[in-house]
């Protein structure tokens, strides 16, 4: 059975409802304006090096509205997929730390602070997050919002600090000698920053590699490094090159989205990439947004990376096994999707008269699905051309984990 399709909690949705309702009535029209251009920035401007938009109030209120909703669904969609923390080691009273990274005003923390609320080892271990983010007014957002949130849940066990610097000058090193607890950490969370750092360095991807293999070595052993970014080409694509970078240098292996650790396929030609489409339950607030200003938000788009340093995947990987970076395709007579292992990125088809029920579980296949297909068949693909694998009758698909 297909997981719930993912929406916010209702206690998140109603801390956030208490913090924007203002701007959702007399000044909804300035509301919908601030939408539009942080659309414009985040999408069109990506060169430009901006003032923080989080200390303009008419654009934080539009992204409270609007972009942290959607966002804190994607890092609640990351949390439900990440292997759970590994208390074996803990003693009971040891805390679970958490790093966030330019954490905005909040847009990790709540769906991180439910996310506790429910886990099963709460009751041994308290929560301490670190929030860094270089504008003071988002870091008070996310003081107010937690803080709501923290007395709705009634979670007595959680400690939240808030750290003000500029993540392109902090280091670990320089972050311990201010004081602060240099880790290790469960979870480090990068949240929408990454494509935001080193824009007019000389070189934008050596560097955001540097950056997060430092704090790589502020991780726990068994902890999680969450990179989340939005689903735009040219940000994806420097993602894919900072993976690459990292699994190079050995720092660190792909939890998911990747089942190999080669070179990411979607770099070989210029203008591929890969990124994860899942459908969302928008707060009541959303529609009527995207009404005013032209919008579609009904999907979740992002791109992301779960490292590990220990070694762990989410599926155990194989030749036979492939995650889906496609939608299906329905074309006359056959269904195509493109399919990414440690084989490659081929084309896969399965023609419609050769369906059977050792293969049907292609028909109901989503991207981001992770699924076993076996007796492939094939050709080598001629240079410049995509491979084309086809399923038989014979072959069989197996669906592994859905989204």
């Amino acid at each position: 059975m297909r997981p719930p399709v993912p929406s916010l909690s209702p206690l998140v949705t109603l801390v956030l409802h208490e913090e924007i309702a203002p701007a959702l009535g007399e000044t909804f029209d300035r509301l919908a304006e601030g939408v539009l251009a942080l659309s414009e920035q985040f999408t069109r401007r990506l060169a430009e090096t901006a003032p923080s938009y989080l200390d303009d109030r008419a654009l934080s209120q539009a992204y409270l509205a609007y972009y942290l909703p959607v966002n804190a669904a994607k890092v609640q969609a990351l949390l439900d997929e990440m292997p759970d923390i590994d208390c074996a080691k803990k003693a009971p009273g040891d805390p679970i730390r958490i790093l966030e990274l330019g954490s905005g005003p909040g847009t990790a923390l709540l769906p991180l602070l439910e996310w506790y609320a429910a886990a099963s080892w709460r009751t041994n271990h308290p929560l301490e997050v670190v929030s860094v983010d270089r504008s003071a007014a988002a870091l008070a957002t996310s003081e107010r919002l937690s803080d709501r949130l923290i007395r709705a849940l009634e979670i007595s066990t959680v400690t939240t600090r808030r750290v003000r610097a500029d993540l392109e000058r902090l280091t670990p090193e320089s972050y311990c000698r201010q004081g602060h607890m240099g880790g290790p950490y469960d979870v480090i969370i990068l949240a929408n920053c990454l494509g935001e750092l080193f824009r007019t360095a000389r070189d934008p991807i050596a560097r955001k590699t540097a950056f997060v293999q430092r704090w790589l070595g502020v991780l726990a052993e068994t902890g999680t490094f969450m990179i989340l970014e939005p689903a735009l080409r040219p940000v994806t694509r420097a993602l894919h090159q900072v993976r690459d970078g990292l699994l190079r240098d050995g720092v660190c292996m792909v939890y998911s989205p990747c089942l190999h650790d080669q070179r990411c396929p979607a770099l070989v030609k210029d203008d591929d990439w890969c990124h994860e489409e899942r459908v969302w339950t928008p707060p009541d607030w959303i529609p009527p947004i995207d009404r005013r200003v032209g919008f579609i938000k009904d999907t979740l788009k992002f791109s992301y990376l779960l490292l590990r340093k220990d070694g762990r995947t989410i599926v155990p990987r194989g030749p036979a096994v492939f995650r889906l970076v496609s939608e299906l395709r329905d074309m006359k007579g056959e269904i195509r999707v493109w399919a990414c292992n440690e084989t490659g990125r081929p084309e896969v088809g399965r023609q419609d008269r050769l369906k059977r029920e050792s293969n049907a579980a292609m028909d109901d296949c989503r991207r981001g699905d992770i699924v076993e297909m076996e007796a492939l068949i094939g050709k080598p693909a001629k240079p410049g051309m995509t491979r084309l694998l086809r399923i038989p009758a014979e072959g069989s698909v197996r669906v592994l984990r859905q989204v």
